[in-house]
Parts: structure tokens; sequence; C-alpha cells
């Protein structure tokens, strides 16, 4: 036995069987896959905090009382939008109408299909008037994105509104480039292992 230990400790001692590879360390994860903020500020968020919502405002161009606001169609049955909302993509379906959720009568206001009126920071609830299931989602925490706690007695959590993520005009969510896999910290070992031998 004492012979078998001095051999074993000599061939350690020798590095007989060599080092297993240094597993690599994983590296670090891109700040974009753990960024937390939202691709927009809603208007409820800018109202919220302060922002600027002189963007907002409908009335400080358009005056309802001395001349409605109309819609006008391009012969192929597209909304043709004036010079100021050239920068505006309309491309939400069967409602590519400014009027299916801006109040005709008081641009401040959204007007859900059943004629309920919102203000503009409610527009969470006028999605949620065509997008039941999907504000079910949201109102249950697995659709959208919220910070804060789960547990309400440790503290506040907030969702972000559904125009946090998407434009009103154009919903459809860009593409996401996605995060890389895990490291397989575990694996690479199995390998440097089997590499020695």
């Amino acid at each position: 036995m004492t012979i078998l230990f001095a051999v074993t400790a000599t061939a350690l001692w020798r590095d007989v069987w060599g080092h297993p590879a240094a597993p690599s360390s994983a590296p670090l994860l891109d700040a974009q896959f753990t960024n937390t903020a939202t691709l927009r500020m809603s208007a409820a968020e800018l109202i919220r905090t302060g922002g600027d919502t002189s963007g907002l405002t409908c009335g400080s161009c358009h005056d309802e009382k001395k001349k409605p606001v109309s819609v006008h169609f391009n012969a192929d049955g597209t909304i043709r939008l004036p010079e100021e909302h050239k920068d505006l993509v309309m491309q939400h379906g069967r409602n590519n109408h400014c009027f299916n959720c801006h109040d005709p009568s008081n641009l401040e206001l959204l007007k859900t299909r059943d004629g309920t009126t919102l203000k503009v920071e409610e527009g969470t609830k006028l999605c949620g008037s065509c997008h039941g299931p999907t504000l079910r989602d949201w109102e249950a925490g697995i659709h959208g994105r919220a910070t804060g706690f789960w547990d309400p007695r440790a503290g506040a959590r907030v969702k972000a509104d559904c125009t946090s993520c998407h434009d009103a005009h154009s919903p459809a969510f860009p593409p996401i480039k996605a995060a890389p896999g895990p490291n397989l910290f575990r694996a690479s070992l199995a390998g440097a292992r089997e590499g020695a031998h």
C-alpha cells in the first residue's frame, strides 16, 4: 500500500497525467439583452413623469370648432396623411382610420369601438377594447413588461403601457435579436477532461 501511495504521489508531482484545460470564463452578456427600458415612452408615462406632452396636444394645430378634422383617402383606399403627420406609419390592419381610435369631436380624447371616451393616458384600455385576450394576459403579468416586486408587500409593481412597446399606428413589434444561449460550463469541463486522456 505504501508503494502504491509513493508511486501515485510521484506521478502527481511529476505531472504524469497533465492538467485538464482551464475552463474558459463565461463572456459577459451584451447590455442590450439586460436593458429594462421600453422601446418607447407612452403618453401615460410622459404625463406621469412630467415629460414633454406638447406632441399630445392636438388642439395646438387643430381647431375642431372652426374646422372639423376630416380624413382623406388615396385611390387604393389607404389613408392620405397630411404633411404634418407624414412621420406616422399606418399599419394597424382594419384600424388604419384615425377615428377608429381618436374621438373626432374632441381630438384630445380616445374612443373605443363601443363609443366610450378615454383620456390619452388610458391608451391601454383602448387597446384592450379590441385585444381582450392580450389585455387579460397583460393584467395577469404574462404579456408586456413589468418592473418592481411580485409580492405587493415588498413594494410597488409597475406595468408598462401597451404603447410603451407598441406604436399605436403600427403595432407590430420590431424583430428582436435573440440573446446567446447559456454557457455550458459543465459540458466544457467534461470535454476538457476527455481531451486530457
